[in-house]
């Protein structure tokens, strides 16, 4: 069984590591820590367990580590193994006013998982397997905690093999609770979609510990609001959620692979945009501006497109039939060794030099958002020539990663490295970048996040991209969780415990 990564190790005895964040800390009487106990879950107090429970993969919190803190430690980590001991922690909590955030695998980039306010941590990992494939159907039922590669095992092993097709660079890390709650996407998303097209029903816990089952009937129903899509995406703050019912595919018997270059980052997007736009939907269309094709592919003076599909022969014949359309005879593209594409899928989930360069005194992160098509090409000047005239910054490039007939997601890097002697640069720089990546976006009327989620790094920004709508969300919130218990300090949602600590 996979089980959680951390990013790197806490330059402190696990006594001695203090929390970074600048909230309140919420008081857990032992009296519900007895009750807790009493729910049948394992309770964890010892430092080194509520340590790692106070991270996640927040870029910024590498930092911190390296100066012996994490963001904020819980009071207790509970793990529990079945639905009726999430109730029952979620009830005790609920009764008790003190705060519960849900933690899985820590994979996340923007502190979602970060309990803010301290009190009680919720492991799902315990939680976990597959539960059952109707293969006539093409559905599984999946535990939420269930990790990547257990889930891709499971499903292999199951008649001919089936897979969900959510491959984020996250695999071997994330949970499936951790991608519904994030609308997570992975990266043959073109294809297969992101995770809110793959899920069909869920199992959630209330903040008062009821149980509720939303959709998962059928392919589709018109019996009300889809209550299944108001928490794929609310990050733990409306419900804690335990189950999922996914569309599952065949393992595909096909695959084929491009490459191409391009004269302009500009001249890529187009030949994206047109070859979703004629119906063809190859599972990886990736784009690299010409920084990002020399630092991935050694390809100076070009951007790299690399094209990979795996379905049925006859569909993988249509649709890279369309690719070679559009991006030769139509976009004059050259076409690249499609090595590249062997090269790409040996190091697309190697996060391996992210901690380094923090340890290095760098500041690194990623921000990929999602616009139109027409929207895309000016923000993605803006953003990089912008980031590139912050002091102190290295590098700003970006990639395509997902795209769709009406749009796409660019992923954009930032790397920057500040005087030794101001300690607080580091900060700064980063808040600075992020409000400059964020900023044009909304600018371009495109969205703020793509599939990171929100979590502390981005709350701050939340309620203006939503506009009027923040506050159905907030009203949502007090529906759900009138106490405020799940998950607070996320989503820009205001919280009864404080201000937003970041």
């Amino acid at each position: 069984m996979t089980i959680p990564t951390p990013v790197t190790a806490i330059d402190a005895d696990p006594h001695d590591i203090t929390d970074r964040l600048s909230g309140a800390v919420v008081a857990t009487p032992a009296s519900l820590i007895e009750r807790l106990a009493e729910s049948g879950a394992a309770v964890l107090t010892d430092d080194a367990t509520r340590a790692e429970a106070g991270r996640d993969w927040w870029p910024l919190a590498i930092g911190w580590a390296t100066e012996g803190a994490v963001p904020q430690r819980p009071a207790v980590v509970v793990r529990p193994t079945t639905t009726g001991q999430v109730s029952a922690v979620l009830a005790a909590c609920n009764e008790a006013r003190v705060p519960l955030t849900p933690i899985a695998g820590r994979s996340g980039v923007c502190g979602g998982s970060i309990p803010a306010f301290g009190g009680v941590a919720l492991d799902v990992t315990a939680l976990d397997g597959l539960i059952g494939v109707d293969e006539t159907s093409l559905t599984a039922d999946v535990r939420a905690g269930t990790f990547g590669p257990d889930l891709e095992a499971e499903l292999g092993r199951v008649g001919s093999g089936y897979t969900l097709g959510h491959w984020p660079q996250s695999m071997d890390l994330s949970t499936v609770g951790g991608w519904l709650a994030c609308r997570g996407a992975g990266q043959y998303s073109t294809r297969y979609g992101k995770i809110e097209d793959m899920v069909l029903g869920l199992e959630v816990v209330l903040a008062d510990g009821r149980v509720v089952r939303t959709e998962g009937h059928g392919p589709r129903a018109a019996t009300g609001p889809n209550l299944t899509q108001l928490f794929v995406g609310s990050e733990g703050t409306l419900g804690v959620i335990t189950e999922a019912r996914f569309r599952i595919h065949p393992l595909p018997p096909a695959q084929g692979r491009r490459a191409f270059g391009f004269t302009s980052f500009a001249a890529g997007l187009d030949a994206c945009r047109k070859i979703l736009r004629r119906g063809a939907t190859p599972a990886v269309l990736r784009l690299y501006d010409e920084a990002e094709s020399v630092r991935n592919f050694e390809q100076p003076g070009t951007n790299v497109l690399i094209v990979l599909d795996e379905t049925d022969p006859a569909l993988l014949d249509a649709s890279l039939a369309v690719v070679d359309d559009e991006c030769t005879s139509r976009s004059g593209a050259h076409e690249l060794d499609v090595a590249l594409v062997e090269r790409w899928l040996g190091h697309r989930n190697d996060v391996s030099a992210l901690a380094p360069l923090w340890r290095a005194g760098i500041v690194v992160d990623t921000a990929e958002i999602s616009g139109s098509w027409s929207a895309l090409p000016g923000l993605f000047d803006e953003v990089v020539t912008s980031l590139k005239a912050v002091e102190g910054t290295l590098a700003a490039s970006a990639h395509q990663s997902h795209a769709y007939t009406d749009g796409a997601c660019l992923y954009f890097t930032f790397a920057g490295r500040g005087p030794d002697e101001d300690d607080d640069w580091r900060e700064r720089y980063y808040r600075q970048a992020w409000d400059i990546v964020t900023n044009a976006t909304m600018a371009h009327g495109a969205a703020i996040s793509h599939h990171h989620g929100i979590g502390l790094n981005r709350s701050r920004f939340l309620p203006r991209a939503l506009g009027s709508g923040f506050e159905v969300l907030v009203g949502l919130k007090e529906s759900f969780d009138p106490v405020g218990i799940l998950n607070p300090g996320k989503l820009g949602l205001p919280s009864p415990f404080g201000p937003l600590p970041w």
